[in-house]
């Protein structure tokens, strides 16, 4: 794939830029996560917040309230030059909802190398801590490995994907990293981003979404203050979540819970016209009835919402075209 360009321009094929998300947590074996401390190792943090807007603007379907809530945050910590602690979001929702095409996208409009910088650090249980038996040393080497990167560069990105495959215990390690203190085992970092995402609370949005769309509400009228309390129990309900029994949800580190809401048919619609647009070809309504009528939707009565979001619309494109 060709080298992805900042600012608001067409990327590459949606499915090639997803797909570079999990290359790169593939690709990062637990030893490579650390920067060569023998050499000056450069921070390439670059934010550039108006091409960050009108790509979440132009191409994050149906998420009005995650869009504004990640720009906001986003903004007022970068900003702040002395931060008091760093920012921790919590991603939640759906699957093919648009978790990790904003995380890919933040990574890009924020350090010049994007997925592939030094200073953005994305794991994947399943890649990185695929045997329960070793919690205990995961442990140690996740503490080694956030204390040695922010040595480096204070200015970095760390990617939690699947926190609901992730064994309990681990990430409390990050704890004392996501307070409010200024030095943890003499290391400043509270100017770094730490981003957990998991399809736990999803089913609770998508209640939350029928229940408006039963009452004749617009989705743009819900609102943070009725979706916050649902995922938080989700969370605290789940056992296998890597919140689980955890101190971070406990001692209120988490800056904010990011609701992503399940996809209709027209934002399936337009994801289509996207990944067309992304592909260099005009819109064809034959390819994208096709794609829809390909797609699933629930629940069985009503049929409102996609049961995989746009997560394989690139995909099947390529069967239509």
């Amino acid at each position: 794939m060709a080298a992805v360009r900042r600012g608001c321009r067409p990327w590459g094929s949606l499915l090639g830029l997803l797909g570079l998300v999990s290359a790169a947590a593939a690709a990062w074996d637990l030893t490579s996560l650390r920067c060569n401390f023998g050499a000056f190792c450069e921070c390439d943090f670059r934010p550039d917040f108006q091409g960050l807007e009108c790509d979440l603007a132009q191409h994050l379907a149906g998420q009005h309230l995650a869009r504004a809530l990640v720009v906001k945050a986003l903004k007022a910590f970068v900003q702040d030059p002395s931060p008091t602690k760093p920012l921790v979001l919590s991603l939640h929702g759906w699957t093919g909802t648009g978790k990790s095409y904003v995380t890919s996208l933040l990574a890009h409009y924020l350090f010049r190398g994007g997925l592939r910088s030094p200073h953005v650090h994305h794991f994947s249980p399943v890649i990185h801590f695929p045997n329960p038996g070793h919690l205990e040393r995961y442990k140690k080497d996740l503490k080694s490995w956030v204390q040695g990167n922010l040595t480096a560069c204070s200015r970095s990105l760390f990617l939690f994907d699947e926190m609901d495959k992730m064994a309990p215990g681990l990430i409390e390690v990050l704890r004392p990293f996501l307070g409010s203190s200024w030095v943890v085992y003499g290391t400043n970092y509270r100017k770094a981003v730490f981003i957990f995402i998991s399809n736990t609370g999803g089913e609770q949005i998508n209640q939350l979404v029928l229940e408006a769309w039963r009452s004749r509400r617009e989705r743009e009228e819900i609102r943070m203050q009725e979706l916050e309390p649902v995922i938080s129990q989700a969370v605290l309900d789940n056992p296998n979540h890597g919140f689980w029994r955890s101190g971070i949800m406990e001692e209120h580190l988490l800056d904010a819970l990011v609701p992503f809401l399940p996809l209709q048919r027209h934002h399936v619609q337009h994801c289509v016209l996207n990944e067309l647009a992304q592909l260099g070809l005009e819109p064809r309504d034959e390819v994208v009835q096709a794609v829809l009528d390909s797609t699933t939707f629930f629940p069985e009565d009503e049929q409102l919402f996609s049961s995989n979001g746009c997560k394989t619309v690139a995909s099947r494109i390529t069967f239509f075209l």
